[in-house]
Protein backbone atom coordinates (compact mmCIF):
# COMPACT_ATOMS: atom_id res chain seq x y z
CA UNK A 1 0.00 0.00 0.00
CA UNK A 2 1.38 3.34 -0.87
CA UNK A 3 2.25 5.94 1.72
CA UNK A 4 -0.57 8.29 0.58
CA UNK A 5 -3.30 5.65 1.00
CA UNK A 6 -1.96 4.61 4.38
CA UNK A 7 -2.08 8.18 5.60
CA UNK A 8 -5.67 8.58 4.35
CA UNK A 9 -6.86 5.47 6.18
CA UNK A 10 -5.24 6.59 9.43
CA UNK A 11 -6.81 10.07 9.13
CA UNK A 12 -10.27 8.54 8.51
CA UNK A 13 -9.98 6.30 11.55
CA UNK A 14 -8.92 9.18 13.80
CA UNK A 15 -11.89 11.29 12.57
CA UNK A 16 -14.37 8.44 13.21
CA UNK A 17 -13.00 7.97 16.72
CA UNK A 18 -13.33 11.67 17.44
CA UNK A 19 -16.97 11.74 16.28
CA UNK A 20 -17.83 8.75 18.47
CA UNK A 21 -16.36 10.47 21.53
CA UNK A 22 -18.45 13.62 20.95
CA UNK A 23 -21.82 11.79 20.76
CA UNK A 24 -24.02 12.24 23.93
CA UNK A 25 -24.48 9.23 26.16
CA UNK A 26 -28.11 8.29 26.94
CA UNK A 27 -29.17 8.69 30.59
CA UNK A 28 -31.19 6.32 32.72
CA UNK A 29 -34.36 8.05 31.56
CA UNK A 30 -33.55 7.45 27.83
CA UNK A 31 -33.23 3.67 27.20
CA UNK A 32 -32.35 4.19 23.54
CA UNK A 33 -29.56 6.46 24.51
CA UNK A 34 -30.71 9.03 22.00
CA UNK A 35 -32.10 12.50 22.30
CA UNK A 36 -30.63 15.70 23.62
CA UNK A 37 -29.38 15.91 27.22
CA UNK A 38 -31.86 17.45 29.65
CA UNK A 39 -30.69 20.40 31.69
CA UNK A 40 -30.42 19.84 35.45
CA UNK A 41 -32.73 22.23 37.36
CA UNK A 42 -31.12 24.14 40.16
CA UNK A 43 -32.88 23.96 43.56
CA UNK A 44 -35.53 26.68 43.86
CA UNK A 45 -35.11 29.36 46.51
CA UNK A 46 -37.78 29.81 49.24
CA UNK A 47 -40.07 32.72 48.44
CA UNK A 48 -41.05 34.84 51.45
CA UNK A 49 -44.76 35.79 51.63
CA UNK A 50 -45.38 39.50 51.09
CA UNK A 51 -45.92 41.60 54.22
CA UNK A 52 -49.50 42.78 54.75
CA UNK A 53 -50.07 46.36 53.76
CA UNK A 54 -50.47 48.80 56.68
CA UNK A 55 -53.56 50.97 56.18
CA UNK A 56 -52.78 54.67 56.17
CA UNK A 57 -55.43 56.86 57.79
CA UNK A 58 -56.68 59.79 55.83
CA UNK A 59 -55.48 63.15 57.26
CA UNK A 60 -59.08 64.14 57.82
CA UNK A 61 -60.00 60.96 59.70
CA UNK A 62 -60.73 61.36 63.42
CA UNK A 63 -60.41 58.64 66.06
CA UNK A 64 -63.82 57.12 66.67
CA UNK A 65 -63.36 57.35 70.44
CA UNK A 66 -62.68 61.08 70.46
CA UNK A 67 -65.80 63.18 71.17
CA UNK A 68 -66.58 65.86 68.65
CA UNK A 69 -66.05 69.33 70.08
CA UNK A 70 -69.07 71.13 68.75
CA UNK A 71 -70.35 74.40 70.13
CA UNK A 72 -73.59 74.19 72.06
CA UNK A 73 -76.71 74.93 70.05
CA UNK A 74 -78.21 76.67 73.11
CA UNK A 75 -77.92 80.46 72.58
CA UNK A 76 -78.00 80.93 76.37
CA UNK A 77 -74.95 78.71 76.86
CA UNK A 78 -72.37 81.50 76.62
CA UNK A 79 -74.24 84.01 78.83
CA UNK A 80 -72.95 84.72 82.32
CA UNK A 81 -75.25 85.11 85.34
CA UNK A 82 -76.04 88.70 86.29
CA UNK A 83 -74.24 89.98 89.37
CA UNK A 84 -74.76 93.19 91.32
CA UNK A 85 -72.03 94.73 89.16
CA UNK A 86 -74.25 94.32 86.09
CA UNK A 87 -77.55 95.77 87.36
CA UNK A 88 -79.22 98.67 89.09
CA UNK A 89 -81.71 97.95 91.88
CA UNK A 90 -84.84 99.64 93.25
CA UNK A 91 -87.60 98.71 95.71
CA UNK A 92 -91.03 100.37 95.47
CA UNK A 93 -93.81 100.05 98.06
CA UNK A 94 -96.61 98.07 96.43
CA UNK A 95 -99.07 97.52 99.30
CA UNK A 96 -99.04 99.50 102.53
CA UNK A 97 -101.29 97.10 104.43
CA UNK A 98 -99.09 94.09 103.76
CA UNK A 99 -95.83 96.04 103.59
CA UNK A 100 -95.03 94.44 100.22
CA UNK A 101 -92.46 95.82 97.81
CA UNK A 102 -91.79 95.48 94.12
CA UNK A 103 -88.12 94.77 93.46
CA UNK A 104 -86.66 95.75 90.10
CA UNK A 105 -83.29 95.19 88.48
CA UNK A 106 -82.11 96.63 85.15
CA UNK A 107 -79.16 95.43 83.13
CA UNK A 108 -76.81 98.39 82.96
CA UNK A 109 -73.97 96.53 81.24
CA UNK A 110 -73.29 96.36 77.51
CA UNK A 111 -73.89 92.62 77.20
CA UNK A 112 -76.75 90.23 78.00
CA UNK A 113 -76.72 88.27 81.27
CA UNK A 114 -78.94 85.72 83.01
CA UNK A 115 -80.99 86.57 86.10
CA UNK A 116 -80.93 83.26 87.97
CA UNK A 117 -83.97 82.16 89.99
CA UNK A 118 -84.33 84.22 93.23
CA UNK A 119 -82.84 87.45 94.58
CA UNK A 120 -81.10 87.10 97.94
CA UNK A 121 -82.76 89.70 100.17
CA UNK A 122 -81.59 90.58 103.68
CA UNK A 123 -83.19 93.06 106.06
CA UNK A 124 -81.09 95.94 107.35
CA UNK A 125 -78.59 94.67 109.90
CA UNK A 126 -80.73 91.67 110.88
CA UNK A 127 -79.60 88.11 110.33
CA UNK A 128 -81.31 85.82 107.87
CA UNK A 129 -82.87 86.36 104.44
CA UNK A 130 -86.34 86.33 102.88
CA UNK A 131 -87.83 82.90 102.18
CA UNK A 132 -87.93 81.81 98.53
CA UNK A 133 -91.40 81.21 97.09
CA UNK A 134 -90.53 78.07 95.18
CA UNK A 135 -93.83 77.94 93.30
CA UNK A 136 -92.85 81.11 91.41
CA UNK A 137 -89.60 79.74 89.96
CA UNK A 138 -90.05 79.52 86.15
CA UNK A 139 -87.20 77.02 85.93
CA UNK A 140 -85.55 78.82 83.01
CA UNK A 141 -83.10 81.68 83.69
CA UNK A 142 -84.39 85.05 82.58
CA UNK A 143 -82.15 86.64 79.96
CA UNK A 144 -81.69 90.39 80.30
CA UNK A 145 -80.39 92.30 77.32
CA UNK A 146 -78.75 95.69 77.97
CA UNK A 147 -81.46 98.01 79.32
CA UNK A 148 -83.98 95.23 80.07
CA UNK A 149 -85.49 94.74 83.52
CA UNK A 150 -86.71 91.89 85.73
CA UNK A 151 -89.04 92.00 88.74
CA UNK A 152 -89.59 90.18 92.03
CA UNK A 153 -92.21 90.61 94.73
CA UNK A 154 -91.10 90.94 98.35
CA UNK A 155 -94.02 90.02 100.56
CA UNK A 156 -94.12 91.68 103.97
CA UNK A 157 -94.50 89.77 107.18
CA UNK A 158 -97.55 89.80 109.41
CA UNK A 159 -97.13 92.22 112.30
CA UNK A 160 -97.45 89.90 115.26
CA UNK A 161 -95.57 92.15 117.65
CA UNK A 162 -92.60 89.80 117.77
CA UNK A 163 -90.71 91.09 114.77
CA UNK A 164 -88.80 94.24 113.96
CA UNK A 165 -89.03 97.00 111.39
CA UNK A 166 -86.15 98.04 109.13
CA UNK A 167 -85.56 101.06 106.96
CA UNK A 168 -83.68 99.34 104.15
CA UNK A 169 -82.99 96.00 102.52
CA UNK A 170 -79.91 94.63 100.74
CA UNK A 171 -79.95 92.48 97.64
CA UNK A 172 -77.39 90.23 95.96
CA UNK A 173 -77.78 88.00 92.89
CA UNK A 174 -77.45 84.26 92.65
CA UNK A 175 -74.45 83.61 90.38
CA UNK A 176 -73.99 79.89 91.15
CA UNK A 177 -70.41 80.73 92.09
CA UNK A 178 -68.36 82.22 94.90
CA UNK A 179 -68.09 85.57 93.10
CA UNK A 180 -67.89 88.29 95.72
CA UNK A 181 -70.57 90.90 95.16
CA UNK A 182 -71.28 94.30 96.59
CA UNK A 183 -74.86 94.21 98.03
CA UNK A 184 -77.23 96.77 96.53
CA UNK A 185 -79.35 98.72 99.02
CA UNK A 186 -82.87 100.08 98.69
CA UNK A 187 -84.95 102.15 101.12
CA UNK A 188 -87.94 100.36 102.73
CA UNK A 189 -89.25 102.59 105.55
CA UNK A 190 -91.29 100.68 108.14
CA UNK A 191 -90.83 97.24 106.57
CA UNK A 192 -91.90 94.69 109.16
CA UNK A 193 -89.64 91.66 109.34
CA UNK A 194 -90.90 88.29 110.56
CA UNK A 195 -90.32 84.61 109.69
CA UNK A 196 -93.07 84.87 107.06
CA UNK A 197 -91.30 87.36 104.77
CA UNK A 198 -90.93 85.83 101.31
CA UNK A 199 -89.69 86.76 97.83
CA UNK A 200 -90.62 85.52 94.36
CA UNK A 201 -88.26 84.48 91.61
CA UNK A 202 -87.17 87.01 88.98
CA UNK A 203 -90.00 87.43 86.47
CA UNK A 204 -90.36 89.35 83.24
CA UNK A 205 -93.20 91.67 84.35
CA UNK A 206 -94.23 93.48 87.52
CA UNK A 207 -97.83 92.27 87.57
CA UNK A 208 -96.79 88.62 87.86
CA UNK A 209 -94.25 89.45 90.55
CA UNK A 210 -96.94 91.01 92.78
CA UNK A 211 -99.77 88.55 92.08
CA UNK A 212 -97.96 85.31 92.80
Amino acid sequence: MSTVRRSAVVLAAVSALALTACEPTGGSGDPAGGGAAKPIASPSKAVKPPKPAIPVASPSAKPSSAPSAEPSADPEYSLFPCSTYDVTFTASLADVTTSSYLLKITNKSKKPCKALDFPIVTFGDLDGAANERKETDPGTPLTLKPGQSAYAGLMGGKNDGKGKTVSYIKMTMNTESDLEQKPLKASTPGLYVSPTNSVTAWLSNAEDALSL
